[in-house]
């Protein structure tokens, strides 16, 4: 679900000048009581929503008095060592699949994974991981990006089909655009079969999201795509989410990972939580819809919606 993208110098900085700092193997100090630097590092993973939430957390956090440096870090075998070492301070990331990733990094690849549909089990398992390595992870907001189905509005009006429930229930047959792994994955094909009794004729590899893949599905080749929440094009393609009724997927809602010696302090959890009151996933696919095909500038799109929520 998250994109990846090669870097140039390990941090590629978007508003200043590559800075130094300790080994990115060094591991933040948990001993330390909370800090609360004046100049906070923000990081973002590179692709549009990363890039947007990391210009809100650092308007927010500038306006609470902090002196602000934006960095781009694409991958997060780089940012997240960055993270715990203090060469970054916040990161825009997603519960459940941050959390799979640390139960990874600290008990190998084939460790069961942590992350669940369970919103308070998947942050529970989060933060025992996240705080041996000096970072604290805050408060989630209302906002997920997680994975989901869409149909074209006119196969839903037909069926009567607003949740997958409903898609199951009408016993119709589907080929299903997705990526290769989503015949084994549990929250693709499998999952779609044993929870919702979905009737998946073939998965046509056409990749998450992909335009291709909607096509596929808007021309009905295909009649379902898995895609994302937050996909800011479904509406160009005449496509309509159903909605996930029995939580087959994890909780991936957005939450704020900062450095505890260097950023956990209430005043920078205060400053973030301002966000977490209004932000809505149907907000974020409209500022992602903003950037990506009205090619807004992130920095823009993030200023005027925290404005017009009254937070700036």
């Amino acid at each position: 679900m998250r994109r990846h993208f090669a870097t140039g110098c390990l941090l590629t900085v978007l508003l200043a000048g590559c800075t130094t700092g300790p080994s990115l193997e060094n591991q933040g100090e948990v001993t330390a009581p909370p800090g609360d630097s004046h100049s906070l590092t923000i990081g973002s993973a590179g692709f549009t929503e990363s890039d947007l939430l990391a210009q809100m957390y650092a308007k927010l956090l500038s306006k609470a008095g902090y002196r602000i440096t934006l960095l781009t870090v694409a991958n997060r075998e780089l940012y997240e060592p960055a993270l715990e070492s203090g060469q970054i301070d916040v990161v825009p990331e997603y519960a459940a699949t941050f959390a799979d990733w640390l139960n990874a990094k600290a008990n190998g690849p084939d460790a069961p994974p942590v992350g669940s549909p369970d919103l308070d089990a998947t942050m529970k398992a989060l933060r025992e991981l996240a705080t041996p390595r000096g970072l604290v992870v805050l408060p989630p907001g209302k906002a997920v990006d997680q994975n989901a189905f869409a149909v074209t509005a006119a196969y839903a009006k037909e069926h009567n089909l607003k949740t997958l429930s409903d898609l199951g229930r009408s016993g119709l047959k589907v080929r299903l655009a997705a990526g290769d792994e989503c015949v084994k994955r549990p929250y693709c094909e499998p999952g779609l079969e044993k929870v919702y009794g979905i009737d998946i004729t073939a998965v046509d590899p056409k990749g998450v999201g992909t335009t291709q893949a909607k096509k596929a599905v808007e021309s009905g080749q295909d009649q379902m795509v898995l895609t994302t929440s937050t996909d800011a094009t479904l509406g160009e393609f005449g496509l309509v989410l159903l909605a996930d009724d029995k939580h087959l997927q994890n909780a991936d809602y957005i939450v704020p990972v900062v450095n505890r010696s260097r950023a956990g302090s209430a005043k920078v959890a205060a400053a973030l939580d301002k966000l977490n009151k209004v932000l809505t996933t149907a907000d974020l696919a409209s500022m992602n819809q903003q950037v990506d095909s009205w090619r807004r500038l992130p920095e823009d799109v993030a200023e005027t919606y925290l404005k017009d929520n009254g937070l700036l």
